[in-house]
């Protein structure tokens, strides 16, 4: 753990300086996208230093509160804005559980996520490139496009507070509830069960992947902050509609599968239990 933190904190001061002492481009979008690059690429080293592609796993939830400080400071922003206050509120409620949950989850440098061995092994020769686009550049890419919203919100100022920040809130601190309660139930659930067992229960009986519902409905709230702030930018929705299309054709495939291979009676679940959006599971005719 003390490497990682290392590594963080070199990545993190590593994009600070760009940012503060580098040459400036014409738009603060993209000097924070540079700077964003620039502490993947050193979290990228570590992880091929140390040959765990793991390392890069809470870059997703550390990096956010610190961007928008970034812009926040940049754009001249004022400090006791409203809605820019809102939405780091809740920024950092999210980041704080998110990090708390992979501090308490991750093993050691010992584990990898299963993922990950699976993407340099089905790229072959160009494994080198795989791990650093695949693992590391496109979930950085994702997580800054999701953060496009709060852009506007720092640089699309004087608006009143209304509905729709009402809403943000609301959906934005849900999501975290939600994928809160998951994690709770799932680390319980893993302390108990039994060889085979799946798990039903709590919100996982009324949805495969509440954790994931809860991911997207926080970056959701983003982009409602973002509408809030400027109603014409009809596009910030597309970092929240990216993250969801990930999970949908890339992380839970991979998952159920596993979880099909692993433990046959999760086909049970599958048959039962709606995939994403929690709601009450389907009733499963039995013969008579």
């Amino acid at each position: 753990m003390v490497r990682i933190v290392i590594a963080y904190i070199v990545a993190i001061a590593a994009g600070a300086a760009w940012f503060a002492w580098g040459p400036e481009t014409a738009w603060l979008w993209l000097d924070g996208l540079i700077a964003d690059l620039i502490a993947t690429l050193v979290i990228f080293g570590a992880s091929r230093l140390h040959h765990n592609s793991s390392f890069y796993d809470a870059y997703w939830s550390v990096l956010p509160p610190l961007l928008m400080l970034a812009w926040w400071v940049e754009s001249g922003t004022p400090a006791d804005e409203p809605r820019a206050c809102l939405v780091m509120g809740v920024i950092v409620l999210w980041a704080v559980r998110l990090t708390a949950n992979w501090v308490q989850t991750f093993p050691g440098l010992h584990h990898e996520d299963w993922r990950y061995p699976m993407v340099r092994e089905r790229a072959g020769r160009a494994e080198a490139a795989a791990d650093l686009m695949g693992i590391h550049v496109f979930p950085t890419l994702q997580v800054f496009l999701g953060m496009l919203p709060v852009y506007v919100v720092l640089t699309r100022t004087g608006r009143d507070l209304g509905w729709l920040d009402a809403l943000a809130v609301v959906v934005g601190v849900g999501g975290v509830a939600i994928e809160l309660a998951a994690d709770i139930q799932m680390h319980r659930f893993i302390r108990t069960r039994k060889p085979g067992q799946v798990m039903d229960q709590g919100l996982w009986a009324w949805s495969r992947h509440p954790n994931y519902f809860g991911e997207v409905s926080f970056w959701v709230s983003l982009a409602i902050f973002g509408i809030a702030a400027d109603p014409d930018a009809w596009w910030v929705f597309a970092g929240a509609a990216c993250i969801y299309a990930m999970f949908q054709l890339a992380s839970i495939p991979m998952m159920e599968q596993r979880s099909l291979e692993r433990r046959p009676a999760y086909a049970a679940v599958i048959e039962r239990v709606p995939r994403f959006v929690p709601r009450p599971p389907r009733r499963v005719r039995t013969g008579t």
